[in-house]
């Protein structure tokens, strides 16, 4: 049990933040000034202590494979392909971060034959060897030390999962691995998404839901390392973050982009045995909302 109060301290940015709802017994509190949804404060510093409320383990990898493989062969491939169309410098490598076993890697490199050394895939805390992708491309380790940077990539279903001195962390690290103009996409359930659409999205114990962001809140992790924040049109579970390549504020507006996307980034939509095919998902997904 957690002690209740009607008030608590917001972790970014150390306003006031009021009560928002409680799931599994654990409070949660929302922050107005920077628009982020927290679980409770002594929660977060439990798991930034190394106690999470969810180990990754083999029972958590089983229920995850599911709805990963669902992601993997759907939608996850749609904002790969949003977020290699959105990139504005040529892509040399593509890193899929907190790609779990990996068969978003394995899906990317079905549909994309021809590039497959150029997609890759990192995995903190992988699931059981047997469980992994073979691809060779695929990495049991922090992003911070593989070496190597990217060009673009997505961080799907992951940010829900760490605090704010974790997001921290992955800010640092994806700052590490990249380059000027350098575009990663994050899927995550944002603040008017959890308002509007699906509360059930916060989730301590089952799914470790246990932060809720927003374009806002996200700015407050990305901007000091260098990253301007983008919101995604139409889309209140997704947001991109993005090294400038010169004056910030002169950027193409995301949803333009799709237009105007580097000869290189098109060519890696495209391959001789499956075609054009995430082009087209791409372009559409992006207008489709």
């Amino acid at each position: 049990m957690f002690p209740m109060a009607t008030r608590r301290a917001c972790p970014l940015c150390q306003d006031e933040a009021s009560d928002f709802t409680i799931v599994d017994h654990v409070p949660y509190f929302e922050c107005r000034v920077c628009d982020f949804i927290f679980a409770d404060p002594s929660l977060l510093e439990r798991v930034d202590r190394g106690e999470p409320l969810r180990r990754y383990d083999e029972e958590y990898w089983q229920n995850e494979l599911a709805s990963a493989r669902d992601r993997s062969y759907g939608s996850s491939l749609a904002r790969c392909a949003e977020a290699i169309l959105y990139c504005r410098v040529p892509i040399q490598r593509f890193i899929d971060v907190g790609t779990g076993p990996g068969i978003l890697l394995e899906a990317l490199s079905l549909y994309l034959p021809d590039h497959a050394d150029k997609l890759f895939g990192v995995e903190k805390f992988p699931p059981r060897e047997e469980e992994r992708s073979k691809h060779p491309n695929y990495h049991c380790a922090d992003l911070k030390d593989l070496g190597l940077t990217f060009e673009c990539g997505v961080c799907i279903e992951v940010l829900e999962h760490l605090t704010p001195q974790m997001a921290r962390g992955l800010a640092a690290a994806m700052r590490v691995a990249s380059v000027p103009g350098s575009l990663f996409m994050f899927n995550t359930g944002l603040t008017d998404y959890v308002r509007c659409e699906d509360p059930g999205y916060l989730d301590p114990y089952g799914r470790g839901h246990i932060t809720c962001w927003s374009v806002k809140a996200a700015q407050r992790i990305f901007a000091a390392e260098g990253f301007v924040v983008h919101p995604v049109p139409g889309k209140s579970w997704a947001f991109v973050i993005e090294r400038p390549l010169g004056e910030v504020g002169q950027e193409i507006a995301i949803g333009d982009r799709i237009w105007s996307a580097p000869s290189a980034n098109l060519a890696l939509l495209a391959d001789s045995r499956m075609g054009t095919v995430m082009q087209i998902l791409g372009r559409e997904s992006a207008r489709a909302y």
